[in-house]
């Protein structure tokens, strides 16, 4: 059968989408490509006309999923809202949805676990975040620099959804984003707001 010009790059992209989502909602380890494959409609036998190995869509699944992260933060980053993507990260609809959310609290521990490849597009991603983050903040004399809010704040964001999809008990959950988000505010100085951060 001849498909039209195109088909190639929109099944690939398919399959990277397909992945993205099994991976953030059961874990890579527990991810087979027979399930990933079959969810976007395809063979088994299709797998290799688009990826050399797993560990080869594994890498390219995450940095798809990382790269949809930044394209909606970039503008709200962009712009000084910082905050507002704080509220959006540390929400309970952000929680309850790994399966499209953060690819990094989702699978930070299976990350740290893969070849060269995943780890080095995971780290160009992860800096990309911080590099945005640290040019909207001010170095603050005899305080912490910007690069290192931005890196803090990363990893603040990061444990605390972890944290909250942990525990089993839906108002601790629930405490564990509201603390957070407050913490992270008291990282983001007013300055690049223009307004005060404090959560009410």
């Amino acid at each position: 059968m001849r498909y039209k010009k195109g088909h190639k790059d929109a099944t690939h992209d398919r399959i990277l989408e397909v992945a993205a989502h099994r991976f953030r909602q059961q874990g890579i380890a527990a991810s087979g490509v027979a399930g990933i494959m079959s969810e976007a409609g395809l063979t088994n036998g299709a797998f290799y006309s688009h990826f050399s190995s797993k560990k080869d869509m594994i890498a390219k699944s995450i940095e798809r999923a990382n790269d949809e992260q930044w394209q909606r933060f970039e503008k709200a980053i962009e712009s000084g809202r910082l905050m507002e993507i704080v509220r959006a990260y540390l929400s309970e609809e952000h929680r309850d949805q790994a399966d499209s959310g953060c690819p990094s609290a989702a699978l930070l521990p299976e990350i740290s676990r893969q070849g060269r490849t995943t780890r080095h597009s995971y780290t160009a991603s992860v800096k990309r975040l911080v590099n945005a983050v640290e040019k909207q903040l001010p170095n603050i004399p005899e305080g912490p620099k910007g690069r290192e809010i931005a890196i803090g704040l990363f990893g603040l964001l990061v444990g605390t959804l972890q944290l909250s999809r942990a525990v089993d008990d839906p108002s601790f959950s629930k405490a564990v984003l509201v603390a957070g988000t407050r913490m992270a505010a008291a990282l983001i100085p007013s300055s690049v707001t223009g307004r005060d951060n404090r959560v009410k």
